[in-house]
């Protein structure tokens, strides 16, 4: 069984007792969270879609942790110029694990 849960904007493909990198959400390591907005379900072949949600339907998980990803460097040039900036972030993120689907 698996479903497609959109979180804050991105859109996932979650199992029971996965983990999930999501974008960084408010709460601590140890907090219940749930997910409402459910676009699909599939449980073991019985497809349910939703137009865009499905009614009734949560996703419920736990957050773990809060991490940050891998260094993106942000690189600008103009050839010619003596211009060259060179800048870089790392995005944080939310590591939850998925408890319940349904």
């Amino acid at each position: 069984m698996y479903a497609i849960v959109d979180v804050a904007g991105k859109q996932f493909k979650v199992s029971k007792d996965q983990y999930i990198y999501a974008p960084k959400m408010e709460g601590e390591a140890g907090t219940a969270v749930e997910f409402g907005r459910v676009l699909l379900i599939d449980n073991e072949g019985s497809v349910q879609v939703g137009s865009p949600t499905l009614d009734g339907v949560k996703v419920s998980g736990k957050i773990l942790e809060h991490v940050k990803g891998d260094k993106e460097i942000v690189f600008k040039k103009k050839r010619r110029k003596g211009y060259a900036v060179k800048n870089g972030h790392r995005q944080q993120y939310t590591k939850v694990q998925i408890e319940s689907i349904g």
